[in-house]
Order: C-alpha cells, then sequence, then structure tokens
C-alpha cells in the first residue's frame, strides 16, 4: 500500500471516527437507531460546499462553515426528536421521514447534485507548511482529537449522565428528575451535528461536495462502534469514545488494505460487500469468543 493510499485511510479514518461517535450518542447512548445520519452528512457537506463555492467570507467564511453545518445538522436531529417524542412515531420511521426529507432538502441548498471546489480556499491551507498529502491527516486529526476531548468530558458531566440514564432506563430516569424529552432532543441534534460536521470536513479535504455522499454512512458508523467494541470491549464511556476512533481508523486500514492487494482481486466495486464482511464479522466475533472461552473451561473441568 503506497503512501498516498495510507494517508487518504487516515483521512477517512478520522472522518468516519466522528461519524462514529454521532452513531455511538444514538444507538448506544439513547437505544436509538438513527437513520437520519445518511441525511444530516450530505446536509453538512451541502452547506459548506454553497459556502466555499460562493467565496463568501474568504478564510474566515471557510472556518465558519463548521458551526453552521453544526446546527444544520442539530435541527435535523431535533426533527426527528420532535416526530418520535411528539407525535409518538416509531423512532425508525421518524428518522426514515427525516432521511427522506433531507435528500430534498440538500438538493434545495446546492441548486444541483454536486459541486466542484477544486480552486476553492478551504481549512486544509491552516497547515502551508505540511506536504499536501498529509494536510487533510494534519486537519482531520485535529478535529477527531478535539471531538473526543470534549464527548468524552461531557458524558462525565451531570448532564452527560442524564443523556446515559435516559437511554439505559427511561423510566428510572424520569423519576429521578432527568427530562427524558429534553435529553432525547438535545441528544439527537448532538449526535447528527457531529455527523453534519464531519460531512462538511469531508468536503474540505476532498473539495467537492455532492448530494449522494450519505449513502451507507449509517453502516460506516456501525462497523466503526461494533469493531471498536469488539477490540477494546469498553467499561468506561471513555474508552467507548476512543473505540469509535480505533474502530473507524483500522476498518479504513483493512479497506485500503483489501482494495490495494492485488492478490487478493478486490476492486473498488467491492466496497460494500467487504462493509458487510466486517461488520458481521464483528458482530460474530464476541459469541465465537464466548463458546471457546467455554469449550476450554468445559475441557479444564
Amino acid at each position: 500500500m503506497s503512501m498516498i493510499a495510507l494517508a487518504g485511510a487516515l483521512e477517512l479514518g478520522f472522518l468516519y471516527g466522528i461519524v462514529a461517535v454521532g452513531v455511538y450518542l444514538s444507538f448506544r447512548i439513547f437505544n436509538f437507531p438513527d437513520l437520519t445520519v445518511d441525511g444530516s452528512f450530505p446536509l453538512g457537506a451541502a452547506v459548506a460546499g454553497v459556502i466555499l463555492a460562493s467565496g463568501w467570507g474568504g478564510f474566515v467564511g471557510a472556518w465558519l462553515t463548521l458551526p453552521l453545518a453544526l446546527v444544520a445538522g442539530g435541527l435535523a436531529g431535533f426533527t426527528t426528536a420532535w416526530l418520535n417524542q411528539r407525535f409518538g412515531i416509531l423512532h425508525l420511521l421518524a428518522s426514515i421521514l427525516t432521511m427522506m426529507a433531507l435528500y430534498s432538502i440538500n438538493l434545495r441548498i446546492m441548486g444541483k447534485p454536486n459541486i466542484g471546489l477544486l480552486r476553492r480556499q478551504t481549512i486544509v491551507e491552516t497547515f502551508p507548511a505540511v506536504p499536501s498529502i498529509y494536510q487533510g491527516v494534519m486537519v482531520l486529526s485535529c478535529f477527531a482529537l478535539l471531538v473526543f476531548v470534549a464527548t468524552a468530558y461531557f458524558l462525565s458531566t451531570q448532564q452527560g449522565l442524564g443523556f446515559r440514564a435516559t437511554g439505559s432506563n427511561p423510566r428510572m430516569a424520569q423519576a429521578m428528575g432527568v427530562s427524558v424529552r429534553r435529553c432525547t432532543y438535545w441528544g439527537l441534534g448532538l449526535s447528527n451535528g457531529l455527523v453534519a460536521l464531519a460531512g462538511a470536513l469531508f468536503v474540505h479535504v476532498n473539495r467537492f461536495a455532492d448530494v449522494t455522499l450519505g449513502f451507507g454512512v449509517i453502516i460506516l458508523g456501525l462497523a466503526a462502534v461494533i469493531s471498536g467494541e469488539s477490540l477494546l470491549r469498553p467499561r468506561h464511556v471513555v474508552v467507548a469514545v476512543v473505540a469509535c476512533f480505533v474502530g473507524a481508523i483500522l476498518y479504513r486500514l483493512v479497506i485500503a488494505w483489501a482494495l490495494h492487494s492485488d492478490f487478493l482481486g478486490f476492486h473498488a466495486s467491492d466496497l460494500n460487500f467487504l462493509t458487510a464482511f466486517l461488520v458481521a464479522l464483528a458482530l460474530i466475533a464476541p459469541r465465537v469468543r464466548l463458546r471457546l472461552r467455554l469449550f476450554s473451561r468445559r475441557g479444564s473441568g
């Protein structure tokens, strides 16, 4: 595997690590199967792409695309939570409805299916002294560290404990004075905000935005979460957040190695197959490990 392929794998690893943290918040913390992320990722990309294409604000405007994408994704998460909490729509169906609506919204924002940004100024130029192939890795690793520290700290605070209680046992959390509805609103908003932020960072690094960028993002996020948990077996929330990034980086490295190994015979068109295979392997591994442990105990007894 060449250095360019390795740098690209690390870029996507840090990027999808941020997505994985958002997926972890909804799936693990809130026990909420949220498919909105397939729409919020291209939503963040659309917001960033339109602002960068217009040249508004120059270098300062390029940085402003990130909080704007975060807010836009948060509103998408709020919408899903509103449909679920206010009208009692099943969480999975509520997220699908929001995801479908976001496809049209993203087209409206962009005005066309895709936007090219080859000659536009992005935040990648923050590190002009770094070789070009490593600039994306540098930027995304810094944001990954920032998201890790902020998420791990927040989930350790009193408000974060309320979030975790809401997903673990809503009735008990309500009895203890935690507003389950409010936590769900803010939790899904934060989750989709992080995913939209990752979408905006994708645009800055790759210099294009496309309305179909969200296809399969939920699977990639779940693959990172499940793979990381299978490897680290987290018992603390900080380790769980670390597992999101570890799983995302290892997943992208394995994919890059498989696609660039001629003797394996894989092509870019096999990406979905490899993703499904790795997710299935990560799901099966704990059960196989448990059966082997029980078998060894019986043999020793």
